[in-house]
């Protein structure tokens, strides 16, 4: 069976015990029926893997004594950043979810004209912890140890205005778009990939976008949905620049 792999938001140091958080403990103790003594992979985002095994079981407590640690890189050599269009609900939970398998180094959900989910400070701060956990999922299953770095939700051309000397290369997926991928040989300061909401950027977003310095990339003649665009985009960007 394939050991256990969670992410704990502790420092960990070879010799001390930990709380699980209570999702994977409930996964561990009730799904999986692990018992004590059994192995788990246990990380924090540092850049290490560290072995583990169950303490104890608790009903409302599992922890694990944290063994020795090893430093594991499954960073792509690509730096990619997602500019993704909030979605509703799994949508955007899907993207985050795939962008972090992906690769993605940072993640910004941006709010454009189309954009139809508003959140207020308190609602921002609620999805804020959901999306890390989804992140957080995702690189246990996909074996990172970076966790990709989440900004929070702002609006775009707020965004826009934080890039004035970033030198990766700009990019927003746009039907309309004339930009491919096969026209640029490299990419050595990585690439910042822009994707809209449902029914696209506006006019004024584009103009926007281009007057930033952004190349409208288009993805073949069908148009994609949100949640598929930023996806494809990425994993056509690894496969040609990055560890695929």
């Amino acid at each position: 069976m394939r050991i256990p792999r969670i992410h704990v938001d502790h420092d960990l140091r070879p010799g001390r015990e930990v709380l699980l958080p209570d999702q994977a403990g409930e996964h561990v103790a009730r799904v999986l029926r692990l018992e004590r003594g059994a192995p788990l992979i246990l990380f924090n985002g540092d850049g290490y893997e560290f072995d583990a095994a169950l303490a104890s079981l608790a009903k409302h407590a599992v922890t694990a004594e944290v063994g020795q640690k090893r430093v594991v890189e499954r960073e792509s050599p690509l730096t990619l950043t997602l500019a993704q269009a909030i979605a509703r609900g799994e949508r955007m939970d899907w993207v985050l979810q795939k962008a972090t398998e992906l690769g993605v180094a940072r993640i910004v959900p941006i709010v454009t004209e189309r954009t139809e989910v508003k959140l207020d400070a308190e609602r921002a701060e609620r999805r804020m912890a959901h999306w890390r956990g989804v992140i957080a999922s995702a690189c246990e299953q996909c074996g990172r140890t970076h966790l990709p770095e989440l900004e929070a939700p702002q609006a775009m051309d707020r965004w826009l205005a934080t890039l004035v000397s970033t030198p990766a290369l700009r990019l927003a997926l746009l039907p309309e778009g004339d930009a491919s991928l096969r026209q640029f040989p490299q990419m050595e300061n990585g690439a910042i990939l822009a994707v809209g909401p449902e029914g696209g950027f506006t006019a004024n977003d584009v103009a926007l976008l281009t007057q930033a310095g952004f190349h409208g990339l288009r993805l073949g003649p069908r148009i994609l949905r949100t949640e598929t665009a930023g996806v494809a985009a990425l994993a056509a960007l690894q496969a040609m620049f990055g560890d695929f």
